[in-house]
């Protein structure tokens, strides 16, 4: 028994690194495409504004995809499904750089959007199940991992830009090697077979109801994300008067503080539960956003935004985790968590401008205050799952009895 326990728990490290690794690519695909908006736009010759409907189709392809992960899981099996359709993910990268027009671009971001859903939903339900065989929070850092992952795509799709490189070559070999990469990553994935009493999720389905309450504090915690990521810049340099330079380095430090706050958050899980951390969490993001809203200069206004990074930076994965654990079909309800935030995102940068165009861009972030502070009074719809969180270590009966893995 104890060689098969220590075999076990070397399994699912193996498993943990992977699954890492596959929420690392996954991140990477969205920075190399984010740094060549700009060339894509050129090449396809279109306006900011018809820029602004393409950018829409992404979150569109996304949500209407998403219910079909799971049935995708149940028929293929988990880590099938996950390569499969991580594969399809990397290489819809080199679709928005081919489009020659904005209905093209509109049809490529809507598969890219597709894609990219089914696959985010694949691997945050092979996230759940490690974490659970592990009998720890490791939610947290696997999305600390997707940052990571964006920031070195960030990274490479910066220097092809600066060097001027044609964006469909870049993407081109950037989808090769994620694609490469993924496939190879997902062979360490666990691949947990459905219960025998497990009925095939329904094709397509609405979100559960209780995917629906935990998907609320997450479309809190992604409008915060979301307008602060997209905002913060136009905000110290309209509001506050920064340099262009100081306002570009705020939204690269709210990103970073997401990124690591992330990737230390499983730490604070574990020591104080996901309720407790998101109630404080909540606190931190609703301080922020008063420091934001009330800042008299732009180093004010640059903590208050940190302080909203840290606060919601691990909701996410919680909400995730959360939700898995809500009901008999985790990946269904995970796709349900997943639409609501995916909608979130959406909605938060325009109805910022639109209430700043209404009001003013400080009362916009009045709203992002009080959004932050849902997470306080929302947490406790998480307590559920975090009693479970502690599910039984690798190598006990407990463990075993989950179901196959491959």
């Amino acid at each position: 028994m104890a060689a098969e326990t220590v075999l076990s728990s070397e399994r699912l490290r193996r498993a943990r690194f992977a699954v890492a690794a596959v929420f690392c690519v996954h991140g990477a695909v969205t920075g190399s495409f984010a740094t060549r908006i700009p060339w894509i736009q050129e090449h396809a010759g279109v306006s900011a504004g018809q820029l602004g409907l393409a950018l829409a189709f992404p979150a569109l392809g996304a949500s209407l995809s998403m219910p079909l992960a799971g049935r995708i899981s149940h028929r293929f099996g988990a880590r099938t499904a996950l390569r499969g359709l991580l594969a399809l993910w990397t290489l819809a990268l080199t679709l928005p750089s081919l489009a020659p027009n904005v209905w093209g671009l509109c049809a490529a971001l809507f598969v890219y959007g597709a894609t990219a859903g089914m696959s985010d939903v694949a691997m945050n339900a092979l996230g759940v199940e490690t974490e659970n065989r592990l009998g720890r929070s490791i939610m947290s850092s696997l999305h600390g991992m997707w940052s990571v992952g964006a920031l070195l795509g960030s990274a490479a799709g910066t220097v092809a830009a600066h060097l001027g490189g044609d964006a469909r070559l870049h993407h081109l070999i950037a989808a090769l090697v994620l694609t490469v990469l993924g496939l190879a990553f997902c062979q360490g994935v666990l691949d947990p077979a459905p219960a025998e009493e497990e009925e095939a999720p329904p094709r397509f389905a609405l979100p559960p109801r209780s995917a629906l309450v935990i998907g609320a504090i997450g479309f809190c915690a992604v409008f915060a994300e979301g307008a602060s990521l997209d905002w913060s810049a136009v905000y110290l340099r309209d509001e506050l008067g920064g340099s262009a330079g100081l306002a570009a380095a705020s939204t690269t430090a709210f990103a970073l503080t997401m990124a690591v706050a992330r990737l230390v958050g499983d730490r604070v899980v574990d020591r104080f539960g996901a309720v407790r951390t998101v109630r404080v969490g909540g606190v931190a993001a609703t301080l922020g956003g008063v420091l934001v809203v009330l800042a008299p200069n732009a180093a004010t206004a640059m903590a208050g935004f940190g302080l909203v990074g840290l606060g919601v930076a691990v909701v996410v994965p919680l909400a995730f985790a959360a939700a898995a654990r809500s009901g008999p079909n985790p990946s269904q309800a995970i796709a349900g968590v997943a639409t609501i935030t995916y909608t979130s995102g959406l909605v938060a940068p325009s109805a910022i401008g639109g209430i700043a165009d209404a009001t003013s861009l400080v009362f916009s972030f009045g709203l992002v205050t009080a959004l932050s502070f849902g997470l306080v009074l929302g947490a406790g719809v998480l307590r559920s799952a975090s009693r479970t969180a502690t599910a039984a270590p690798a190598g006990t009966d407990a463990a075993k009895s989950a179901g196959p893995v491959g």
